[in-house]
């Protein structure tokens, strides 16, 4: 029998899909990358059927690729090999809640947004925040973070136990429930990060926060890049426990304005968040005035008002939708590039010439607070001049950062587009990794063609 009649044996048919809407939905992420079809869309509705699919590939060879939601930069989920995309869409459930532990359980199709609206109702949130409604299982696998990172960390911190369908159809578990442990090797370290190259999620086990007594937001505009950028470095050195701070350059804050009908000075700007409790942050806020007039801010406004706070936050999670609505016909090429904190002002000034060089439109944002940021193109995919052009721009801050002790990408992980620089990036250390990927998935079915050159 086939693949797919022996597929029909495992699965109920309604879970199994060729229609080709489907099918093109399935082919592309949020990426300029081409595009490429699967042979059909599997909707696992359990762990064991996400087992039995993956013993059935393994006598087929047939690839796998698990999709979330699709928001990828990198074509983490294209499937340039065919095979089955497998879709978790049916797989999301908040399985258990341990507030006294501060963990939650749950199926990788949960979006952040479904988890946070559940955490709510018990004072709780999950923090990590990549803009996009992304599903808690690519967030893993791509080891997202974003605008919160700079005080909670990144996905990788927050998993504390995974359950993964490995390549034969074994499950296993990745860590327990426990804080911390000193046994065995990190699987978690191992498999948060692999993009489905090594194995499944099925299950996640995260870390969860009590939500702030209290939340302010700021936004600081300056008159250069390079005093926006010493601005969070004297707010890092002052030990101010900043929840956020995200840079937008002068051109994107044009952008955010044209999108989100705002009036916004049109220039380097901080957007900045800050949680604790009332009298703390006083003294955060007294402080952080005076970080900002050292550094010539030209103005700085506060918010203390819910709704208030969710516009600011919003417009600068809309950024790249504003430069694809402001580009009609374009795609966005999204960089993303991680340096030392030290090397943040001379990094953001160089992308800045690389930008205005290329003769493409596009802009600067960041976590600066970590070092991390992206540089928003907009292309013609159909143009070979843009994309070349985009591709210089990528080639040219990535080497930078690799000079500088920095890394390819700090969030939206290798897929497809950062392969070119892995051995550069990691030298030696790639031949160890060509081996953890051999004895996991001898055959290669598992997301062929991403993250190994």
């Amino acid at each position: 029998m086939t693949f797919f009649e022996e597929l029909n044996q495992i699965i109920p048919k309604k879970q199994i899909s060729k229609n080709q809407t489907l099918l093109e939905q399935h082919s592309r992420d949020e990426s300029y990358h081409q595009p490429c079809l699967p042979e059909a869309v599997v909707f696992p509705a359990s762990t064991a059927e996400v087992s039995e699919i993956m013993k059935l590939a393994a006598r087929h060879q047939m690839p796998v690729v698990p999709f979330g939601y699709g928001s990828s930069l990198e074509g983490n989920i294209i499937p340039y090999s065919g095979g089955i995309s497998l879709d978790f869409s049916l797989m999301n459930n908040i399985i258990t809640l341990r507030e006294n532990d501060f963990l939650v359980t749950v199926q990788p199709g949960v979006t952040r947004s479904q988890l946070n609206k559940e955490l709510k109702k018990y004072g709780m949130f999950f923090s990590v925040d990549p803009g996009a409604d992304a599903t808690l299982g690519g967030m893993a696998a791509t080891n997202a973070s974003g605008t919160s990172a700079v005080r909670y960390g990144i996905m990788r911190d927050q998993v504390r136990d995974m359950e993964v369908v490995l390549a034969d159809g074994m499950v296993i578990h990745t860590g327990s429930l426990a804080a911390k442990s000193s046994s065995g090797y990190n699987l978690n370290g191992l498999f948060v990060g692999s993009e489905g190259t090594l194995g499944i999620f099925t299950e996640l086990t995260l870390r969860i926060h009590g939500i702030s007594e209290h939340t302010l937001a700021a936004r600081a505009s300056f008159q250069t890049l390079d005093e926006s950028v010493q601005a969070v470095i004297s707010l890092l050195q002052a030990g101010i426990p900043i929840a956020r701070v995200e840079l937008v350059d002068e051109e994107s804050m044009k952008q955010i304005n044209r999108y989100s009908e705002t009036d916004y000075p049109e220039g380097p700007t901080l957007f900045l968040e800050f949680h604790g409790n009332k009298e703390g942050l006083k003294q955060d806020v007294a402080l952080t005035k005076e970080l900002m007039d050292d550094h010539h801010c030209s103005a700085l406004h506060f918010e203390s008002d819910t709704a208030a706070m969710n516009r600011l936050w919003e417009a600068r999670h809309h950024v790249a939708y504003a430069y694809i609505h402001n580009h009609q016909g374009k795609k966005q090429m999204v960089t993303d590039v991680c340096v030392p904190i030290s090397e943040m002002s001379g990094a953001i000034r160089d992308a800045r010439k690389a930008v205005e060089a290329s003769g493409l439109p596009g802009g600067i944002v960041g976590h600066v607070g970590d070092g991390n940021y992206h540089i928003i193109l907009m292309v013609d995919p159909e143009n070979r001049e843009d994309l070349q052009q985009a591709d210089k721009v990528n080639e040219h801050i990535v080497t930078y950062a690799l000079e500088r002790g920095g890394t390819c990408t700090g969030e939206h992980s290798v897929g497809v587009g950062k392969k070119k620089y892995q051995e550069k990036e990691h030298g030696d250390a790639l031949l160890v990794m060509r081996k953890l990927k051999q004895a996991l998935d001898p055959n290669g079915i598992l997301n062929p063609g991403k993250v190994l050159p």
